[in-house]
């Protein structure tokens, strides 16, 4: 990811119904949303999405057990796709 990774400060999550699910968020150190998606039993499952410390979309993508898979874009300051990255499913 970009350079607004390396000020990640907190994380909080949210119960979701099924019980091994929970809707997580991550923060920048200023408070700012940095990432968001589903947790399965502690791992990145799932659709996710990394924000700016600006609050603009800078990448989406899916996981799988925590690991990447399928299509993930990043997008440029302006919010439009600037690369696509495929990973194996």
């Amino acid at each position: 990811m970009e350079d607004d990774e390396d000020d990640v400060a907190s994380q909080t999550s949210e119960s979701h119904p099924g019980g091994d699910q929970s809707l997580h968020e991550t923060l920048h150190g200023d408070g700012s949303l940095w990432g968001r998606g589903r947790l399965v039993n502690g791992a990145m499952h799932g659709r996710w999405e990394f924000f700016r410390k600006d609050g603009t979309l800078m990448r989406s993508g899916s996981f799988d057990r925590d690991g990447q898979v399928g299509e993930w874009i990043s997008y440029d300051k302006s919010g439009d796709p600037s690369k696509v990255t495929q990973f194996g499913s």
